[in-house]
């Protein structure tokens, strides 16, 4: 390392620290990309995650254009020296690596390359990937490569930290993939028990509707109300979940943003007024974002389903060191005496169970013909 042992640890210190930043995948993989290749001064850098089948699930790279890349063609299949770093988990360090024995070429639209450094990222036993970097910036000695063993023990060191930062991306995607399954698995069966019950009730009522036409249309005339008004709820619950199972991006817009939207929609679909506020929110941790937001949706989702609100009111501001959100309605209210009972039904004990799953608290207030307010804290805000 050039810079000296002092600036070189701060390198490596800012580098590790920026690999345990990211949780996206994606994201892990490019900082450690752009990290090694700054960290030993070469002019290319990759990183390629093999597949099951021959060539590279992922593979990014760093020192090469978009427009480069493109020109470059298809992801290179796991041959040569790629593939027995692969193989064999073995450092690589080359004076030249087109002189390779096992070098077998590239495109013609690829970047010239000579000496060349290899590293595997490991797990254990199970090989997650490979690290390489070519072109150290720097005068090379005849023949020789510029990339030296110094290197080669810092890149070793980087891969290691790298295998623990994929690791727990990878962790985090899962976790995520199993959280979407359960709130889809949670929507489908609150879509099966309210809105195939209203439909069940929307099918008979117009089947009375239709006996009754001929010999007591009056009658027949107040059931096909009854059906309007069915079709009418059927369709508030529709929009309700589809908007649950199609919110915004969190990482994309964040949780303000993702609230304002969804509250717009909700607004526009119900006859009640739904508004949103919002003051000196700054970027939560990632599961208190989704809590936040998931105990909106079942607060909204109450408000608008059971307590016949004129009003909802959603505000999320910082008090001292925390988030706060509300969602309070003028709707009729209920007993503080069956909130026990109520908890079931209207799913307080879920929303408890996310904000104390977070480090937050979660606090109803309620009376019979004074509303409802729901609020949840959580440190951080």
């Amino acid at each position: 390392m050039t810079q000296g042992p002092r600036s070189g640890l701060t390198a490596v210190s800012t580098a590790l620290l920026a690999m345990s930043r990211h949780l996206e995948v994606r994201d892990v993989l490019k900082t450690i990309v752009v990290s090694a290749r700054d960290l030993l001064e070469a002019e290319y850098a990759a990183l390629g995650v093999p597949d099951d089948h021959g060539g590279f699930a992922q593979f990014v790279v760093d020192g090469v254009s978009e427009e480069e890349w493109k020109a470059i063609g298809p992801l290179p299949r796991q041959h040569g020296i790629l593939a027995s770093m692969l193989r064999d988990a073995t450092p690589q360090r080359l004076g030249d690596v087109r002189l390779d024995p096992r070098f077998e070429g590239w495109p013609d639209a690829h970047p010239d390359m000579s000496d060349f450094i290899g590293m595997p990222v490991a797990d254990g036993d199970e090989i997650l990937g490979a690290l390489f970097l070519a072109n150290k910036k720097c005068p090379k000695p005849e023949g020789g490569c510029g990339f030296t063993a110094e290197d080669e023990e810092l890149l070793g060191m980087l891969a290691q930290h790298a295998a623990i930062a994929l690791t727990n991306a990878r962790l985090y995607e899962r976790s995520r993939e199993l959280t979407i399954a359960g709130e889809r698995a949670r929507i489908a069966h609150e879509l099966h028990d309210a809105v195939s019950q209203k439909l069940f009730s929307l099918r008979l009522t117009a089947q009375a509707a239709t006996a009754l036409v001929d010999r007591d249309p009056v009658r027949a005339k107040v059931e096909l109300h009854e059906v309007t008004r069915l079709a009418a709820e059927a369709a508030d619950e529709l929009r309700a979940a589809v908007v649950e199972l199609r919110p915004a991006a969190l990482d994309e817009d964040g949780l303000v943003a993702t609230l304002r939207t969804q509250i717009q929609v909700l607004d526009r679909a119900h006859s009640a007024r739904v508004t949103f506020a919002a003051h000196g929110i700054r970027a939560l941790p990632a599961a208190q974002e989704e809590a936040l937001l998931r105990v909106a949706q079942e607060a909204l989702h109450n408000a608008l389903r059971h307590s016949g609100a004129d009003r909802v009111e959603v505000t999320l501001v910082r008090e001292g060191q925390s988030a706060v959100l509300r969602v309070a309605d003028d709707g009729r209210g209920f007993e503080p005496d069956t909130v026990r009972r109520a908890g079931r039904h209207l799913g307080l004990v879920s929303m408890r169970d996310r904000a104390s799953g977070v480090g937050g608290s979660l606090t109803v207030d309620s009376a019979p013909g004074k509303g409802t307010a729901i609020e949840m804290e959580v440190p951080g805000g």
